[in-house]
Order: C-alpha cells, then sequence, then structure tokens
C-alpha cells in the first residue's frame, strides 16, 4: 500500500507559475499511515538529562574480522553504559601490516542516572580495549 510519495515539482509546471527555483513536494496518505501505524504500540522514553559521550578507537585488527562481531564484543562487554556503535573508517592497504587491516569506531556512552566521569568513561573504554584484542587480536592505537 502506498504510504507516501515525494518528488520534484517538474519544470514546465513551475513554468505556468513563474517559479525559477526547485520545488519539492510530499504526499502522505495518512488513513494508510494510521492503519499500519496502529499494528505496533507506540513505544517512547524521555529523553535523558545527562549528555552523552562520545569516544573514538583505532586499531589494527586481522583482515577475517568484522564489523558485526566487534560491535557484539562492544555490547557483551558494555552493557550498562553503551549505547552506539558505528564504523567510521577503514583501510587496507600498502602501509598495512599483510593480513591485517586498519578499522575505526565511534562509541556512545550515556548513563540514564547521572553525568558520566571521566574516571567511568576511560575505564569503560579500557574494558573495551582488552575486550578488542583479547577476542579480536586487536592491536590498539593509543596515544
Amino acid at each position: 500500500e502506498l504510504l507516501a510519495k515525494a518528488g520534484a515539482v517538474h519544470s514546465a509546471v513551475l513554468r505556468k507559475f513563474d517559479g525559477n527555483q526547485p520545488v519539492f513536494y510530499a504526499e502522505i496518505n495518512w488513513s494508510n499511515v494510521l492503519k499500519h501505524a496502529s499494528r505496533q504500540p507506540i513505544r517512547y522514553k524521555e529523553i535523558s538529562k545527562f549528555p552523552h559521550v562520545k569516544r573514538d578507537l583505532s586499531m589494527m585488527i586481522p583482515k577475517e574480522e568484522t564489523y558485526a562481531r566487534l560491535k557484539e564484543i562492544s555490547f557483551r562487554t558494555e552493557t550498562k553504559l553503551l549505547t552506539e556503535v558505528s564504523l567510521f573508517d577503514i583501510y587496507e592497504g600498502e602501509k598495512i601490516e599483510s593480513g591485517k587491516k586498519s578499522i575505526a569506531l565511534s562509541f556512545i556512552l550515556l548513563d540514564e542516572t547521572q553525568t558520566l566521569t571521566d574516571k567511568q568513561i576511560d575505564k569503560t573504554m579500557e574494558r573495551l580495549m582488552q575486550a578488542f584484542e583479547k577476542e579480536a587480536g586487536a592491536v590498539i592505537r593509543r596515544g
């Protein structure tokens, strides 16, 4: 079922209205949207009063290791504060040791009950680094 359609207004239509800049439109079939939305209960939670913290980590790993596995290791290692893991760089090339690749991940940490301290953040990142070294054969770029 069609829920919505969007696009650019054709130039011939724009000329009829003396339009000289691109115009975009969206048409939403609210009946269909609401019909499908009612199939699942709407879940929400209040936005945290405390700020999240983003940390990046770069490492060398065996070529056969995957981002999916590193993500799984991350969430298994840090079950309380870790809310998001994302890949932002991967490199395989001549400057990298054979059979290895360089990978960089971003981590979002959040405590819903308080502002995170540097000590908590450092401890969490250290646990993650140790898990990557032990379980994925990672060599962490420190410093």
